[in-house]
């Protein structure tokens, strides 16, 4: 694959977002994912990245997306791949796998 690494990041909280109770948290959602993509994508490397909200990275980018993930209310937690928005609140794996196919991953 000669395509540099995608970055998979997690924008979440410890405490659940209000309408998302009866679902996991962004924490137990990131280290689901990271089991997912590994599997669905042996030998293929991917960065995953748990972001919260609100103690968020020096780093502006995720900073600022971080706000605005608080801002906006949005349903998290929230999956990006590179800058497009592949999950909110309750990711699907379905959507996630098809954007990183984009990038060049392949399934086995």
């Amino acid at each position: 694959m000669g395509e540099k690494k995608v970055e998979i990041i997690v924008y979440g909280a410890e405490q659940l977002c209000p309408s998302c109770v009866n679902l996991p948290s962004s924490k137990e959602t990131y280290e689901w994912l990271e089991a997912a993509v590994s599997r669905k994508f042996p030998g293929q490397p991917f960065d995953i990245t748990y972001v919260d909200i609100y103690s968020p990275p020096e780093e502006s980018e995720k900073r600022e997306f971080a706000e605005r993930v608080i801002e906006e209310d949005m349903f998290y937690p929230v999956v990006l791949i590179g800058d497009k928005v592949v999950g909110e609140g309750n990711p699907r794996l379905k959507t996630i796998f098809a954007e990183l196919e984009t990038h060049g991953y392949r399934a086995d």
